[in-house]
């Protein structure tokens, strides 16, 4: 489990790509020291395993499914990263909980200076928007931010200096693809309520059947 407040970034040292997936290597600017080999670590925000480490330096894998579902399988050499470690339990939660698990990726439409700050909007797919809301929370590229505006399929939120300075947001540009998670509650919240996710896709409005299959 993670926060979505980033540690610090990275650069891909080197991709290889096998039948499995591939093996990427990963140079840290922040100590490693306390990172084990199967332990857990979030690189923009997506869930991997590490399953080497030598000083400031880690490998892990990435199965076909990450590197098609989530911008990983766009790395390249010099390519930079945000990194986040396990949140220790205990220990104050700066963002939302973020699980590491990559629900689809959006697309940079705009960016807009707003004084010092950055106004991000991105594209998201059409079957992620009705778990995005005004001032509730989304994980991009594993960065913990908060939605300013919704509309339709586009969405904004507001990148201060000092994120813009301490990810990779800095270097963001529109038409960059993204990686998104969304808040993990609205997701349970909406399998409570409808029972279905499937179900509450294919039925947006409430009918009679509806009301009598839940006894009303």
């Amino acid at each position: 489990m993670f926060t979505g407040i980033i540690e610090g970034t990275g650069h891909i040292k080197q991709v290889n790509k096998n039948d499995a997936g591939a093996q990427i290597e990963i140079a840290v600017d922040f100590n490693l020291e306390q990172t084990n080999v199967g332990e857990s670590i979030a690189v923009n925000g997506c869930c991997l395993t590490v399953t080497s480490r030598l000083g400031n330096t880690f490998w892990a894998d990435l199965s076909l499914e990450t590197l098609e579902k989530t911008n990983l399988g766009d790395l390249k050499a010099n390519s930079p990263v945000n990194l986040e470690r396990p949140l220790k339990m205990g220990e104050r939660l700066g963002g939302h909980l973020v699980q590491g698990h990559i629900d689809g990726m959006a697309l940079v439409e705009a960016i807009e200076t707003v004084g010092e700050a950055r106004q991000v909007t991105l594209k998201v797919p059409a079957s992620l928007t009705r778990y995005l809301v005004e001032k509730g929370s989304v994980t991009v590229d594993g960065v913990s931010l908060t939605i300013n505006e919704c509309k339709k399929d586009l969405f904004s939120v507001m990148v201060i200096p000092h994120t813009q300075v301490k990810t990779t947001f800095q270097t963001l540009q529109v038409g960059d693809k993204v990686n998104l998670e969304v808040d993990i509650i609205g997701k349970y919240v909406e399998k409570l309520t409808f029972l279905d996710s499937e179900e509450y896709q294919k039925k947006s409005k409430v009918t009679q059947e509806f009301l009598k299959k839940h006894g009303f």
